[in-house]
């Protein structure tokens, strides 16, 4: 073999192993917003994407024409009445609407052509989007409630009969509550979504959610159901977040349109109004935070069907709206995602048994249960064990500060009517468990109890997937994904049982492994939305969000609340796509000159510093002026992106400043060590690009003899865990980040997975007395770096979206094969590769319309790196 890289070319009508395939290309995966058909986009101009379905060398697109109008007929003819880009010869995959004004609660239909490279059209199906409200005075319907207040524990139950004698031709249902509902028509429960909508700041931002009702309607009468729970806007349970206390705490209310349009042209709106009626029912109590508990005596059988007597029920009361701004949902839904049955089941006595569901996750438990009138069941959720085999929630309800008796943690409560099997699942809450307790007031045979467990959590699409010869690096990328999901709820959180919070530091640690893995950008665009809402005057944001007023202490700083520029750069990154990075432009300048402000010497102590470390304390002005440079980074990027010139050069003169504060004042020149020189703060430099180019050699060798010593185990908390596997890699010490990624005893990622977790932990220490949450993203880089070392997929900053893909792979030593993809937006990306001794056979797919560069790493013989084109390519790469 010669001492070179060997491309083996492919000729444009074969794929890897010579067989013939077609030549057909076309425009496919058409998304406006970033969703498929999305009910209720409120934006003026919203945003086209699609890929280019294209399999042969070279596939680009040249040009594109965009056509949106108001017959899907017309569309299909190439004629749109709202707007026509034209033929365009570009190629771009994204496009914001610049048409004529859209009108509210329209449906428009729209598509797209392409031309490739040899100058053929081909176009895509039709696409839809619906509009929504756009304003609030388009509502017809008025906020309405019961006569209960804020206090009081039973759900509220809605109901309004109405008639329809004309044959439908499509219904929307748009309903909007400040806390959770579940909506109902002619007794069958409306779309797949639960714990809608999703968690805002109340008094500020409200959510409406759209469903399509039209198969729902039926000739004649017609009954539309709504039970409210109090979600985080009436936080009734206690704990020391003070989330009871929260500004905008008051009984849950709603405000409901209910629109249909009949195949005459005619159309009528069944709203909420004075009209509707209310009761109580078998939701006795309800808490997103705790648990909900259910009398299935009190169940009111047809409630919310037309032929329901209501004549017991009571009239509703008019409120005013909870907020100003009433805005569509536009985001991915959280919905029952996976199920699971007990793996085993133990019989503690004739009143209790303890079920093992064999997962770790978010999510609720459906039981169903048969016994004497009154039975109270209690249904426990965990993620430990007692040595005598009961639940153990010592780890998890630390923070909790209710009565456990009357409010208990994690808990549901069902009472048996005794007339037939009951079932119960909660409407309004979720927990964090792997294990369920069931406790009987009576005794209870286990052939009389059923129990089934749903992982809940914002259903986004897998992206990317890794499968390699190494059984702990599969379980580590499955572990870290169960880790992410389970803390995925329409915004990120720390934990599913303890907090839910949405800790920010935990939500930019994790950025990287949520957009290689999962397609999160809807749900990131709302939370940035939340992190606006929240900011104050002078720039400061709390550390988690949203908030009823927690988290604006003196340590929410800026290695937690870069969130602000952050998230919008990876975004940007990842999707191309930087509506969201200029919608916080603003937010990310007035934060940045709030540390400005308190930072007169460019150097600041604001943050909370390397969140539980192994052993070694890292210096936090160091690691928080870090955060600092790369926010002001960001910022002078941005500002350079959107034409503001005199901002582009205001923080670029601020980021220099701020890198050569820290090196005067952490950097040894002579030794080539930061601070005291622990693997957070070495890594943090390389990481995030402090250290001067003449010095990084040193750095990054000091910071390798530092893994060494601690026998390639690490010695970081969270900061130092985001960036330490990056700057080993990332400076010619590939073997030992793979070393430390894949090490299985204490302290490591792996020591975790030996041990049982299906989950990423809280603390590195399974013995650990504080910070012990079983199902923990904070340490989450783990499931994101496979992707940029053993598959090397990363984003060209000069060409986001990888429309260039950097492609920078490791081939470890006890490694024999990987195959790791990554769904881009212009398709997939493979990277593949499997070892013959010193020589890796490495196959790589470009989707249609991007390139790449292949950058052979540190091991190999050959150091010149290679363009690829779209297209599969294999290369050879022969090892030192």
């Amino acid at each position: 073999m010669k001492n070179i890289l060997l491309l083996v070319g492919l000729c444009a009508s074969c794929n890897l192993y010579g067989q013939k395939k077609g030549a057909d290309f076309e425009p496919i995966a058409l998304q406006c917003e970033h969703l498929v058909n999305p009910l209720g986009i409120d934006v003026e101009q919203p945003r086209f994407t699609w890929m280019l379905k294209d399999d042969r060398q070279g596939a680009k697109q040249v040009a594109y024409q965009v056509i949106v109008g108001t017959d899907s007929l017309s569309i299909v003819n190439n004629k749109g009445d709202i707007w026509d880009t034209g033929k365009l010869m570009k190629d771009n995959i994204l496009v914001r609407y610049a048409g004529n004004d859209l009108h509210a609660l329209t449906r428009y239909f729209w598509k797209v052509t392409v031309w490739d490279k040899d100058g053929r059209a081909s176009s895509s199906g039709v696409a839809s989007f619906e509009t929504g409200m756009m304003s609030r005075f388009n509502w017809k319907g008025a906020w309405i409630s019961d006569h209960a207040n804020e206090n009081d524990k039973p759900a509220p139950y809605f109901r309004k009969k109405f008639t329809t004698n004309k044959t439908v031709k499509y219904a929307r249902a748009y309903i909007a509550a400040a806390g959770l509902y579940e909506l109902s028509l002619n007794g069958a429960k409306v779309g797949k979504n639960i714990l809608d909508p999703m968690y805002t700041r109340f008094d500020k931002r409200l959510l409406y959610v759209v469903h399509d009702v039209t198969a729902q309607i039926k000739s004649g009468n017609n009954a539309i159901g709504v039970i409210l729970g109090n979600g985080w806007y009436n936080h009734q349970s206690l704990a020391v977040w003070d989330f009871n206390n929260a500004p905008w705490r008051n009984r849950p209310t709603f405000c409901m349109d209910l629109r249909i349009v009949y195949t005459d042209g005619t159309e009528e709106t069944i709203s909420s109004g004075r009209d509707w009626k209310t009761s109580s029912g078998p939701i006795i109590f309800n808490s997103i935070y705790t648990g909900e508990h259910y009398d299935a005596r009190l169940e009111q059988k047809g409630w919310d069907e037309a032929d329901f007597d209501d004549s017991k029920w009571n009239g509703v009361r008019y409120r005013s709206a909870p907020a100003d701004l009433i805005v569509a949902q536009q985001t991915v839904p959280i919905r029952m995602v996976n199920t699971f049955t007990p793996k085993s089941v133990k019989r503690i006595d004739d009143k209790t048994y303890v079920f093992d569901m064999g997962q770790n996750m978010s999510g609720i438990t459906k039981v169903k249960a048969s016994g004497t009138a009154g039975t109270v069941l209690k249904i426990k959720h965990g993620e430990r064990l007692h040595q005598d085999g009961r639940l153990d929630q010592s780890n998890i309800d630390v923070y909790f500060r209710g009565d456990k008796e009357t409010d208990p943690f994690q808990t549901d409560i069902l009472i048996l009517s005794g007339k037939k099997q009951d079932e119960f699942m909660p409407k309004f809450n979720y927990k964090g468990f792997r294990y369920v307790e069931v406790s009987s007031s009576e005794p209870l045979d286990l052939k009389d109890l059923n129990i089934t467990s749903y992982f809940v959590h914002s259903d986004v699409a897998a992206k990317g997937e890794v499968k390699t010869s190494s059984k702990l690096v599969n379980d580590l990328w499955k572990v870290t994904n169960n880790a992410y999901l389970s803390n995925l709820m329409g915004y990120p959180t720390d934990c599913p049982q303890r907090e839910k919070n949405g800790w920010t530091g935990d939500g930019h640690l994790a950025i990287e492994t949520a957009f290689y893995n999962f397609d999160g950008i809807t749900v990131y665009e709302k939370w940035i939305a939340d992190h606006r809402d929240e900011q104050q005057p002078n720039g400061v944001l709390p550390d988690i969000i949203p908030t009823g007023g927690w988290g604006y202490g003196d340590a929410n700083g800026l290695d937690w609340t870069s969130t602000i520029a952050i998230i919008p750069w990876q975004v940007y990154m990842f999707y191309g796509d930087n509506r969201l990075l200029e919608d916080s432009y603003q937010n990310i300048k007035n934060y940045v000159d709030y540390v400005d402000r308190i930072s007169p010497e460019a150097l600041t102590t604001f943050g909370r510093g390397d969140w539980v470390p192994v052993k070694s304390t890292s210096n936090l002005e160091l690691t928080s002026s870090i955060y600092f440079y790369v926010d002001a980074t960001i910022l002078s990027a941005a500002a350079k992106m959107f034409g503001k010139q005199d901002d582009y050069e205001k923080y670029d003169r601020l980021s220099k400043k701020i890198k050569k504060a820290i090196n005067e004042k952490f950097l040894n020149v002579s030794t080539g060590i930061y601070g005291s020189g622990t693997q957070t703060e070495l890594s943090m430099a390389l990481h995030w690009d402090i250290v001067p180019e003449d010095v990084k050699t040193k750095v990054a060798f000091n910071l390798n003899k530092k893994v060494e010593e601690s026998g390639f185990h690490l010695d970081v908390g969270v900061l130092g865990a985001k960036a330490l596997l990056n700057a080993l890699k990332n400076n010619g010490y590939e073997e030992s980040a793979y070393k430390v990624a894949v090490q299985d005893s204490y302290p490591s990622w792996g020591w975790w997975v030996v041990n049982g977790a299906t989950t990423l932990l809280e603390n590195w220490d399974l013995d650990a007395k504080r910070d012990i949450s079983d199902n923990h993203m904070m340490f989450g880089e783990i499931g994101g770096w496979f992707f940029k070392s053993l598959g090397g997929i990363l984003p060209d900053p000069e060409q986001p979206g990888f429309k260039h893909i950097l492609l920078k792979p490791i081939f470890p030593k006890t490694l024999d094969h990987s195959e790791i993809t990554h769904v881009s937006p212009n398709g997939d990306i493979v990277s593949k590769w499997k070892k013959n001794k010193n020589i890796v056979t490495y196959d790589v797919t470009v989707p249609a319309n991007a390139t790449a560069t292949f950058f052979p790493p540190s091991n190999a013989k050959e150091k010149q790196s290679m363009a690829l084109e779209a297209g599969k390519h294999r290369i050879k790469v022969q090892l030192l």
